[in-house]
């Protein structure tokens, strides 16, 4: 596992943990923004290379480390994600009440209205 992510596990862990919950929070403010979806690759990208130059600087981690990098983006954009599509349903749904409810955790759905006969 040394090897794969160019230094030790925990510290890997550690700095990819913390880095998701600064990840996470962006995901909701670029939701809250309305920025576009494609943007959390390039984003998730930039968390990644400051998850391996910390690693380095900090703990003597490999900082060309390839495996590393590639799970460290990994991790990331997962995190953003799951920041981003939540807040975007929430702020749907709160923002047009009259239109959309929720549908699960990420999503929102038409509302259903009935007909009278």
């Amino acid at each position: 596992m040394r090897q794969l992510l160019g230094g030790d596990t925990g510290p890997f862990l550690g700095m990819t943990v913390l880095l998701g919950l600064a990840a996470l929070l962006t995901g909701r403010a670029m939701a809250e923004t309305w920025r576009a979806g494609w943007q959390l690759l390039p984003t998730a990208l930039a968390f990644a290379v400051a998850d391996r130059f910390l690693l380095f600087a900090l703990f003597e981690a490999k900082l060309s480390s390839l495996g590393g990098f590639a799970a460290a983006a990994v991790l990331l954009l997962v995190a953003i994600a799951i920041g981003y599509y939540g807040a975007r349903a929430r702020k749907m749904v709160r923002q047009y009440p009259w239109l959309y409810e929720p549908k699960g955790p990420f999503g929102w759905r038409p509302k259903r209205t009935e007909r009278p006969d």
